[in-house]
């Protein structure tokens, strides 16, 4: 693997990214069928039409070849448990039961920081194999789990959000914490590693269930005194679950309530799911800029519910696409798109291939706060992209060759496309990941 450096590189290839999103503004996207990205010191220096760009570099700049190929902004995977790795398929009749029987148990072995190590370099070796540069990640209750990936991903120079989950009630004591534990757990982790080389840090609590009234209230805290710092949790996902939460918080006026009012949705505040939210729960998503991370495998796997893309779009609320591995079902973000499709479907809604791009890119870096940082081509920009193949397996293939337009291919590559559909990707201008042919 090549190392970033200082010298301009240079990328050829058609480019696609987002400057809007397609569901309001109808030419949100630029495309160069034969574009050239340029990039220097790991960031993004120009994108556009090769024939003008070309000319413009330093001479000698070496130009690496994807003509044939599509060159987009890495993926963005806004909700993902990289302890659940080694439980993804696992069958069970509910979210509920899936967590007792086989959550809960597998978290366990995160206490120790070899194992958390050895299963956060396989995590992160496959999020790049399918192409996303970016998630957002639950580890464990235990801090050394947030040690042992955050010292994984800063080693690829990988931009990374992750958090200690926190949780004082409602599951084994073996993975609980306690309300002041968490806290200050959580502050020593937010000194240590956020804005530490380009890792992020995100506060973690569970979900409503797992968390006491005093714990909630310090997670507040904490989310109002670290305001730049992200918050992920879980709402709205089973309904079993939502009528747990009514019992556990009868004073609340809806699950997401429950957040709002220990002072948790704010700005870079990422809700996992949001299934089951009604008018008023969206209207508080758009007013205080918090984003709803959708998890179309998972919700699928788990038999949770179906997503409503109308009504949430209808609301404006900050959208991004999310695998929820290991609820969701595949690492890949094409396979997210495939099933957020047919979500879409049987709720009554459509959406066309380059929506899915946008909220697997550009859309989860606005949702996320980060515009400007990742998810485009803008100048300044940090270089994380990858280079998607539309020939890259037989059917993939011989459906290109059928395409007439740019939509139908990147819905080709959606709903036929894999880890395979992945060439490269790059990471701060450094190749991290190169797809093994044969």
């Amino acid at each position: 693997m090549q190392t970033a450096h200082s010298s301009v590189q240079a990328y050829r290839g058609g480019l696609l990214y987002f400057h809007a999103d397609p569901a309001f503004i109808e030419h949100a996207h630029a495309w160069h069928e034969d574009g050239l990205l340029v990039v220097a010191d790991g960031k993004v220096q120009a994108a556009g039409d090769y024939a003008t760009l070309f000319p413009t570099l330093p001479p000698g700049t070496p130009v690496q070849d994807y003509r044939g190929k599509i060159i987009s902004p890495g993926f963005i995977d806004s909700h993902i448990h990289y302890p659940q790795t080694d439980m993804i398929a696992s069958p069970s009749p509910g979210l509920l039961p899936w967590l007792q029987e086989y959550t809960f148990p597998t978290e366990r072995a995160f206490q120790d920081p070899q194992h958390a190590g050895q299963v956060a370099e396989f995590f992160l070796d496959e999020l790049l194999r399918v192409g996303t540069t970016t998630a957002m990640v639950y580890c464990t209750v235990h801090p050394q789990s947030v040690d042992a990936f955050f010292q994984a991903s800063e080693a690829r120079g990988l931009r990374m959000i992750a958090g200690k989950v926190l949780m004082d009630r409602n599951g084994p004591d073996f993975l609980q914490d306690t309300a002041e534990s968490g806290a200050r757990d959580t502050e020593d982790l937010i000194r240590r590693w956020h804005n530490h080389g380009r890792s992020l840090y995100a506060i973690t609590p569970r979900f409503a269930p797992t968390s006491t009234e005093e714990q909630m209230a310090l997670t507040g805290e904490l989310a109002r005194a670290w305001p730049d710092t992200f918050l992920q949790t879980h709402v709205s996902e089973n309904e079993e679950e939502c009528r747990w939460v009514k019992q556990l918080y009868p004073q609340a006026r809806s699950y997401l309530d429950v957040y709002d009012r220990y002072g948790m949705m704010r700005p870079r505040a990422v809700f996992g799911h949001c299934i089951w939210l009604d008018e008023r729960d969206r209207e508080r998503m758009r007013e205080t800029q918090s984003a709803a991370a959708v998890c179309p495998t998972s919700n699928l796997f788990l038999g949770s519910g179906l997503f409503d893309f109308e009504q949430a779009d209808k609301a404006r609320m900050l959208l991004s696409l999310a695998t929820d591995v290991g609820g969701g079902t595949s690492f890949s973000m094409l396979q997210t798109m495939n099933e957020a499709y047919k979500v879409a479907r049987l709720k009554g809604s459509y959406l066309p291939a380059m929506r899915m791009f946008y909220l697997a890119t550009l859309g989860a870096a606005r949702s996320l706060h980060l515009e400007g940082t990742v998810g485009s081509f803008a100048a300044g920009n940090e270089a994380d992209f990858i280079v998607l193949d539309p020939q890259a397996t037989p059917l993939l293939a011989r459906r290109a060759a059928h395409c007439n337009s740019l939509e139908e291919q990147l819905f080709a590559l959606a709903l036929l496309g894999d880890d395979r559909a992945i060439a490269a990707t790059y990471s701060g201008g450094k190749l991290v990941h190169a797809r093994t042919q044969g």
